[in-house]
């Protein structure tokens, strides 16, 4: 158990995870196609990287978005792997190398498997780092409001407003009128009656005077 793979990688973690004597590490991970930018949720993203050194095999690393790093697997150079837990096989990744190139495939690529994936190879007690190889969903935004649409919306704001002032005016007008109306009729009305009643007084006093 104490010389397996895995639990050598990760204490050289602990004891070598920067890079000593100002070695330049010369390594590069891709995506396989290399002209992929950004992998889809659940498809199978596969990553390919050639080491300095293939006689030690390679490991795969990934560092999530808070900097924390996950050990995947250590393929040997007889194509060997060892994942998480001391584990020969995972439900989750694929390891294999063939000559120079090591592969790691995602099977089922999930939010939690977004991050930097690094390969690295651990010569004379030394862990180097390829560069990283980012694995993040597409970053989707709204398309931006133009001026043209900008300036519409606001004369038609303006028109809606428009008519909305409008309304209780007129009918605030009408009411007046209607009351105005209301006011004439009454006073006609009292008119004709007084005018009435003036008559049959005069009618009535005329003929007390043909009759006395």
């Amino acid at each position: 158990m104490a010389g397996s793979p895995a639990l050598l990688l990760l204490l050289s973690l602990g004891l070598c995870c920067t890079r000593a004597q100002g070695q330049r590490d010369a390594e590069v991970v891709w995506f396989v196609p290399r002209n992929m930018k950004n992998p889809q949720e659940g498809q199978r993203l596969e990553m390919e990287c050639s080491p300095n050194n293939v006689d030690n095999g390679a490991s795969w690393i990934r560092q999530d978005k808070d900097g924390k790093l996950h050990f995947i697997v250590y393929i040997s150079v007889l194509s060997r792997t060892t994942y998480s837990g001391n584990e020969n096989t995972s439900s989750e990744f694929e390891g294999s190398g063939q000559g120079r190139f090591y592969r790691l495939v995602v099977k089922n690529f999930r939010a939690q498997d977004q991050g930097t994936y690094f390969c690295v190879n651990y010569i004379n007690q030394v862990l180097h780092f390829s560069s990283g190889q980012r694995a993040f969903f597409p970053v989707t935004t709204e398309a931006p409001t133009t001026p043209a649409a900008t300036t519409q919306s606001r004369h038609v704001s303006k028109n809606d407003t428009s008519h909305q002032s409008l309304h209780p005016g007129t009918s605030s007008k009408n009411t007046l009128t209607i009351c105005c109306d209301i006011v004439i009729w009454i006073n006609l009305a009292g008119a004709c009656l007084l005018l009435l009643t003036a008559i049959t007084i005069t009618i009535m006093h005329c003929q007390s005077k043909l009759h006395p």
